[in-house]
């Protein structure tokens, strides 16, 4: 009963070694005696015990910041730039068995990929198409890390830092730039304001009488907006008027 007794029990602890549990968003990479078996899960499956081996792999998303590197852009001016990866794990045997670690793998990689499609842009591109310099850097990280299992979705530059006097020096041309579409505007606009009165000009010198309606509506006006009395020359040509009509 004795020695009975001893083998349930080792059969019973060999039994719940060898039970394994993986999480939806696991993988278990197994190893039996080193040579890879492959990946199971996720859900309850069995492993030999003192044979078997299981590496577990995370399927999820994984958000990595890549530290500020200082860079020089293609017309040399220095900055200094971070940016955050969005990468998962599609083939769990290669993240094992090809990479030692791939996360850090993947953070070098996107640290090296940075530097080198900053360096090869101009300062203005980086500021005005972030956009294309992200699809880039998600591309060429993507191709890099593809022998690895890793599929990267995203690149997002966060924050590109300048030197200070540059600051300033940009705000000033800012500055000289809006003061010079002020002008071109208050030019512009004298210019159809001149423009208009010239047209004006021209229709009162062909319609003289158009001079003195103008004349009598200005004091209508003015006699209606103030209770005041209003004295002023009587116009010759108002005169010249009614004498051809006598």
């Amino acid at each position: 009963m004795v020695v009975l007794g001893t083998i349930i029990v080792i059969a019973l602890i060999f039994f719940l070694a060898s039970i394994r549990v993986v999480r939806e968003y696991e993988r278990g990479v197994i190893f039996r005696l080193g040579r890879l078996v492959g990946a199971k899960g996720p859900g309850l499956f069995f492993i030999i015990p003192f044979i078997d081996q299981l590496v577990k792999v995370d399927l999820r998303v994984v958000t990595m910041d890549v530290p500020k590197q200082e860079l020089i852009t293609r017309d040399n001016v220095p900055v200094t730039v971070d940016a955050v990866v969005y990468f998962r794990v599609m083939s769990p045997e290669d993240a094992v068995t090809k990479v030692e670690n791939y996360i850090t793998a993947t953070s070098l990689i996107s640290q090296t990929t940075l530097r080198s499609v900053v360096g090869q842009s101009e300062l203005d591109e980086l500021l005005i198409h972030r956009d294309k310099i992200n699809e880039s850097l998600q591309r060429i990280i993507d191709e890099k890390t593809d022998p690895w299992g890793i599929k990267v979705s995203a690149v997002e530059i966060k924050e590109v830092t300048l030197p200070e006097e540059l600051k300033r020096a940009m705000a000033r041309q800012a500055e000289t730039e809006r003061e010079r579409r002020a002008k071109i505007i208050n030019a512009e606009g004298e210019f159809q304001a001149a423009e208009k009165l010239s047209q004006a000009a021209r229709i009162i010198a062909e319609n003289p009488i158009a001079l003195q309606l103008r004349y009598l509506q200005t004091l209508s006006d003015i006699s209606a907006e103030n209770a005041t009395t209003i004295v002023f020359p009587l116009p010759i040509e108002l005169l010249e008027i009614f004498k051809k009509r006598a």
